[in-house]
């Protein structure tokens, strides 16, 4: 069979299972589009201008996004230095037995959305922010350590291998021979982390983790929409600035 004939099924294979898709959920798109649905959606639109822009309400509003900047850092910087840590395991430093272990360990971790450590974070911790840094530190601490792990696996060997030659120790070749090479990339995936957990932070707080998602969630609860979308201008703000700080690190940190 052609390579044309292999695309045009492969297509059709893939239209097949999204039509497969909506009819087994049942979904009705037209409903969006029949009857008073465009005008309730609109009117609903509408109900979340203007924003509350009350001094009272912005200070909450500053509050809560700084606990949401604070649980993202803080979670990030707990993940970082796990993650480094299991990665001198991962990247098989000290055996075979521990490098199967630790990888089992940080799929383990990743594998679990924050969303899911978070709900298990706040049965455990209660709720509030420090459910959410735990959450965010788990999750993260799986992804960063494997990231690491690669980083080491991939670097190059021989300015250790020269150090262990003229009579340096094992410790000092890693610190002056391998972790000078990987640290760049290191501090990149971190920031890169770094970033993606500003925004899962912000999400967390509709389970009860605390900050600007906590604050959005009650806001639509009590169906105040002009506050809800200050709350919303708010995480946009601190994403993008979040963003454009971390793109600035990672240009003078390489």
């Amino acid at each position: 069979m052609s390579g044309r004939w292999q695309a045009l099924l492969l297509v059709a294979a893939i239209l097949g299972a999204i039509l497969a898709s909506f009819l087994y959920l049942g979904m009705d798109l037209g409903a969006l589009i029949r009857g008073d649905g465009p005008a309730q959606m609109a009117s609903y639109a509408r109900s979340f201008f203007p924003p509350d822009t009350s001094s009272a309400w912005l200070q909450k509003i500053g509050w809560g996004l700084l606990e949401t900047l604070a649980i993202s850092a803080v979670g990030t910087l707990l993940a970082a230095g796990a993650g480094a840590g299991l990665s001198l395991l991962a990247a098989g430093k000290l055996g075979a037995v521990t490098k199967s272990l630790a990888r089992l360990l940080l799929n383990a971790l990743r594998s679990v959305p924050e969303l899911v450590w978070a709900v298990l974070m706040v049965l455990a911790a209660g709720l509030g922010p420090f459910a959410g840094t735990l959450a965010i530190a788990l999750h993260t601490t799986g992804v960063l350590g494997r990231l690491f792990a690669e980083a080491l696996e991939n670097s190059p060997r021989q300015p250790a291998r020269a150090l262990q030659d003229s009579g340096a120790g094992a410790t000092a070749a890693f610190f002056y021979g391998t972790l000078p090479n990987v640290l760049p990339q290191w501090l990149a995936y971190s920031l890169y982390r770094w970033e993606n957990n500003i925004r899962m932070a912000a999400v967390l707080g509709f389970v009860g983790a605390g900050g600007l998602g906590q604050m959005l969630y009650v806001t639509l609860s009590l169906f105040q929409q002009s506050r809800a979308m200050t709350v919303i201008l708010a995480m946009l703000l601190l994403v993008l600035v979040v963003d454009g700080l971390s793109a600035w690190l990672r240009r003078h940190l390489g």
